[in-house]
């Protein structure tokens, strides 16, 4: 399989990696270097691209692989307002997007967890939910996609919460996401309910990057022939 890749940071590298050892090849990287002079004809050449750009250029970047007919494989977070239209114009033109706030095998399953906890935890008034989240200095976008998708999951199965804000907080329907930057950590999320007597905490961390870039590397051979709008769930086909 031939891969475009677009963004070619840690990530970016991480992800060649991974693809070079399943044995694909990868025959055009973005960087900072050509970010705006790469063309739709390079892309046309590719069976696929993965994008893990910046939140201000991923738009772009999803649209030129729209235009070029290659399915797009995409990671950036922080872009998430523009979903519905990116994924309204994927299926208006027949094209092809896979997105996830996150591509670890492991996160995913968490989800999972996350979603079933959270339905069991609503006959249970007496316990608040919260959220850390803890990445590297270099991370753009706060809170984590990874968090959104937590948070959203959160409000969808305990209806005392009816939005996420980025802090802590005292009001009983907000759930506080709190976001720490340090140094290299590669991703931790913490979701806990505490009440007077006890509490409970449900924890992913990530040792590397390794997790997410074989991810995105599966979704890539996954989704190669595919139409539509696909994400981790099409992918794992895992229900609970």
């Amino acid at each position: 399989m031939n891969i475009a890749l677009i963004g070619y940071g840690k990530m970016g590298k991480e992800i060649e990696q991974i693809a070079l050892s399943r044995g694909h090849n990868i025959i055009l990287k973005v960087d900072a270097g050509n970010a705006s002079t790469y063309t739709i004809e390079e892309l046309k050449k590719a069976d696929v691209a993965i994008e893990f750009s910046t939140p201000e250029a991923a738009i772009t970047n999803i649209f030129k692989c729209f235009e070029a007919g290659i399915p797009v494989v995409v990671g950036t977070t922080g872009w998430l307002n523009k979903l519905e239209e990116v994924m309204d114009e994927c299926l208006t033109n027949n094209n092809t997007l896979f997105y996830a706030s996150n591509y670890s095998i492991g996160v995913n399953l968490f989800f999972k967890l996350n979603s079933y906890l959270a339905k069991l935890m609503n006959n249970y008034s007496e316990y608040n939910v919260s959220m850390e989240e803890i990445h590297h200095v270099k991370k753009l976008d706060s809170p984590s996609g990874t968090a959104i998708t937590l948070a959203n999951q959160i409000i969808e199965n305990l209806p005392v919460k009816n939005k996420w804000v980025n802090n802590e907080t005292e009001n009983k329907n907000e759930l506080g996401i709190i976001s720490k930057r340090l140094d290299e950590v590669p991703g931790t999320h913490i979701v806990t309910y505490s009440c007077e007597v006890d509490e409970i905490n449900i924890t992913h961390t990530a040792h590397s990057r390794k997790g997410f870039a074989l991810g995105a590397v599966i979704a890539a051979e996954y989704v190669r022939d595919k139409k539509g709008v696909f994400g981790m769930n099409d992918l794992m086909n895992i229900t609970i």
